[in-house]
């Protein structure tokens, strides 16, 4: 009998997700385990495998479809499978009269009849039971020509409708060149970044006056700027971030660290090896040491009791296009300064290629956040839940310093902890500050 593959739980109590790219076509021969698809959760793309040996029979969902987990999603045809029974199967999923099932395994989940028609979706028979059904076929944008028709996703000819967007001007980059809603959005973005408007226009022949007025029109009706749909990682960032300022109990220490002794060793360090080692490598390293040297601050808060970790696994952000990715990098504290660098390259280039795996953002009880790359002197940092605790570190640049009763030049980094304060005390976060500080400041104690 044919499988029936069903959306995975990808993310934790996870109720949907999109499916972003179909990696295999119909006819294609899969193995269980290869990667059949990329699938956009709040934080990540994740690719799905199959569940089992065959061909891919049929594709049930669109490229751009929000499908619930558990809905089907594509059907394997098996060795010694009838094309009787993959009607049969098709027929059983059409013939269910409501649930998520039916509503993704004949349509778009986001498409309904009247969008299809719209959309000139074809509207065929049933393979078995003659009910009526919208095709899993690709939606088309019919411009009068047969041969010069645009293909489009429903999500992204609906964002483009929504935004004044003629979806016919915009390059396909999805299967077969198909137009999917990140094409619209980076449309979008192409068209905010282009202010010159013809409304807006001063004509030379015109007065100062009239261009003046032709500019006020222009703003009165909102040409100078467009509306951006709002991502699924935009949205979760929005959702917990605000959760996070609302329900835990922030506080702040800060501290200025002196840079010159670790700056000097890391300048031996990358002098000899084929590896350059950043200070954001010695920071996440340091921090993961002073999480041991004060393990009191190494807990989470849970409405049931605070847990406290044993190993130091720390969240490091990484901007990406559109938000912020937080992969973690596990037992800091026991692991080389290589080691540890070579991970958060990793990360740094598969959150440009948006294959971090969800596995991989879970975790951990602190975390860091480093702006001193842009310029940044100090920042305060809003905690990433469920942890306890995040270091947000700023440009190690000149000061003036007293020492010894004398002035001095020394490169200084402002760094300032946030903390929740439910589950960590001020004199806590105080001594691991300082423990922290004292690693930094003497860099060979990070090393041994």
């Amino acid at each position: 009998m044919p499988a029936l593959m069903n959306m995975p739980e990808v993310t934790a109590n996870a109720m949907e997700a999109t499916l972003s790219t179909w990696l295999k076509c119909e006819g294609d021969t899969v193995a269980a385990g290869e990667s059949i698809a990329e699938v956009e959760t709040e934080k990540a793309t994740v690719e799905i495998e199959a569940e089992s040996d065959g061909v891919i029979a049929r594709l049930l969902v669109e490229v751009g479809a929000n499908v619930e987990v558990g809905a089907p999603i594509l059907v394997i045809k098996g060795e010694g499978d009838t094309d009787a029974q993959l009607a049969s199967l098709l027929d059983s999923i059409q013939g269910q009269s409501s649930g998520t099932a039916a509503k993704v395994a004949v349509a778009h989940a986001e498409t309904t009849p009247a969008e299809a028609v719209e959309a000139n979706t074809p509207v065929v028979q049933g393979p078995i039971s003659g009910e009526r059904s919208i095709t899993p076929a690709p939606i088309t944008v019919d411009n009068g020509d047969d041969h010069n028709r645009v293909f489009a996703s429903p999500l992204a000819r609906r964002t483009a409708r929504e935004n004044q967007l003629d979806v016919t001007a915009i390059t396909g980059t999805g299967p077969g060149g198909r137009i999917v809603r990140r094409d619209v959005e980076k449309a979008l973005a192409t068209e905010s970044a282009a202010p010159a408007l013809v409304e807006a226009a001063p004509d030379p022949s015109n007065s100062t006056a009239e261009a003046g007025v032709s500019r006020q029109h222009a703003r009165e009706k909102g040409a100078d700027r467009v509306s951006l749909p709002h991502t699924k990682m935009r949205r979760a960032i929005a959702r917990r971030l605000t959760e996070s300022k609302t329900t835990v109990p922030h506080f702040y220490l800060s501290a200025d660290v002196k840079m010159d002794a670790l700056l000097h060793l890391r300048k031996q360090i990358n002098a000899a090896s084929t590896r350059r080692i950043t200070v954001n490598d010695f920071v996440v390293k340091a921090a993961g040491l002073a999480l041991q040297d004060v393990p009191e601050a190494n807990v989470i808060w849970t409405e049931d009791a605070q847990l406290q970790y044993t190993t130091s696994d720390i969240s490091v952000a990484i901007a990406v296009d559109g938000g912020l990715l937080t992969p973690v990098v596990a037992n800091v504290a026991s692991r080389s300064i290589t080691s540890i660098s070579t991970e958060i390259s990793d990360f740094l280039e598969r959150a440009k290629r948006g294959t971090i795996r969800q596995d991989e953002l879970i975790g951990g009880s602190f975390s860091v956040s480093n702006l001193g790359m842009f310029g940044t002197k100090q920042f305060s940092a809003i905690l990433n839940p469920p942890q306890s605790a995040i270091l947000a570190v700023g440009a190690a640049e000149q000061r003036p310093i007293a020492e010894d009763g004398e002035l001095k030049i020394a490169t200084v980094m402002t760094c300032t902890l946030s903390a929740d304060h439910r589950v960590i005390d001020g004199a806590v976060a105080a001594q691991w500050m300082n423990a922290f500080t004292s690693r930094v400041e003497n860099p060979l104690t990070i090393l041994v």
